[in-house]
């Protein structure tokens, strides 16, 4: 009879020991592997880690050079905001002294129901309908809702049957490390302030390029001077954040009256669902008459 469980010969018993050997290395490469690519992973994270508590201490010390008290530009009203009357014209006011500390603190939390901002309300019959809109120039969906509305706007605008104001906001100064939300509204209210017959156009033309992604301060030079604004002293206002301190103070009445995104429009008063932007704009228009 033969062994049905014959010993391993002594050949056998050395490939398997080569066998779990060769195994035994294999697992302890691929542990190594595994120790050296969480150790670099681990670099890799604290590295982006440092260099967001970096950028976000290079904002907040940039903000904080920006003073709290200052001069508003001709053209802006008390709310914070540039209100225009037709494509090529805003709606003029007397420049204001501001301090942004004077102004009270936003709340903690959103409150379950936001009341209409200060300076919203229902235009009297016969009047242009009011419509004011919170951007923030870094908001890709505000250039969304421009790309989308601002031809339509434009023609309200120049038949006399609304008026639009902006109210921007730097809400997204935290996701930049140039602060290119409140550089973008500064330059705003610089051309509102020299060149207000231009203003519309500089807010199409910096809504239209944000795809390409944040510009610097000579950029924002060179597309006030395309779309037609006196530049003559308009590099000084801009490279010199000239109306960041205006730029503060309408962020802050912004937080302080609840506005916790952009874009939020206003039509006639009441918070307009922007899906039926067109048709609650009309409505009320129609209505109005």
């Amino acid at each position: 009879m033969t062994d049905r469980n014959p010993k391993p010969t002594k050949a056998e018993r050395t490939a398997a020991a080569r066998e779990q050997a060769r195994a035994l290395r294999e697992a302890q490469q691929k542990k190594e592997r595994r120790n050296r690519l969480l150790a670099i992973w681990g670099v890799v994270v604290a590295v982006i880690a440092v260099i967001a508590i970096v950028a976000v201490i290079v904002v907040n010390n940039m903000n904080q050079k920006i003073p709290s008290t200052g001069t508003s530009p001709a053209n802006a009203n008390e709310y914070g905001g540039f209100t225009l009357t037709s494509t090529t014209a805003l709606e003029p006011t007397e420049k204001f002294d501001l301090d942004v500390e004077t102004l009270p603190e936003a709340p903690e939390e959103a409150a379950e129901e936001t009341p209409v901002p200060p300076g919203v309300a229902a235009a009297e019959p016969g009047e242009p309908v009011q419509v004011v809109e919170y951007v923030d120039i870094n908001c890709v969906h505000c250039a969304d809702f421009a790309a989308t509305f601002d031809d339509q706007i434009s023609q309200w605008l120049d038949a006399g049957e609304i008026t639009y104001e902006y109210r921007t906001v730097a809400f997204l100064d935290r996701n930049s490390t140039s602060n290119y939300s409140s550089r973008g509204a500064n330059a705003a209210a610089c051309v509102a302030d020299q060149s207000p017959e231009s203003y519309w156009d500089f807010m199409q033309a910096i809504f239209a390029q944000h795809a390409s992604g944040e510009v610097k301060n000579a950029e924002l030079v060179d597309m006030a001077e395309s779309v037609g604004a006196d530049t003559e002293g308009m590099d000084d206002c801009i490279e010199d954040d000239t109306y960041r301190p205006f730029v503060k103070y309408a962020d802050q009445l912004a937080r302080v009256d609840g506005i916790s995104g952009t874009p939020t429009a206003y039509v006639n008063g009441a918070e307009a669902d922007l899906n039926t932007f067109v048709e609650t704009v009309q409505g009320a228009i129609d209505a109005n008459k």
